[in-house]
């Protein structure tokens, strides 16, 4: 599969900052998945929502709250109010 850059930031600090094949979030209109390739987008994250990454080593799943998700041809950042890995 295909990778490319993804960031996961809150107002404390970086939690993610490499490559993934996906990237799963439940924004405000529902469940969205982003891969390589996916065209230029933009969307608020919901309150008290998920986010799930994946990548060549497997798959981590995350609490994330608020915020927004934005993708551009270089780089996919999701910017959080608050992001906390379940495991």
């Amino acid at each position: 599969m295909r990778t490319f850059k993804l960031q996961i930031v809150t107002p404390e600090g970086m939690f993610y900052d490499g490559d993934c094949t996906q990237v799963t979030v439940k924004s405000t209109e529902g469940g969205v998945s982003i891969m390589a390739g996916h065209i230029p987008y933009v969307t608020t994250l919901a309150d008290n929502g998920w986010c799930r990454v994946y990548t060549e080593a497997g798959k981590r799943s995350a609490y994330c709250s608020g915020g927004m998700l934005t993708v551009t041809r270089e780089l996919t950042r999701i910017v959080a109010a608050s992001f906390k890995w379940e495991d």
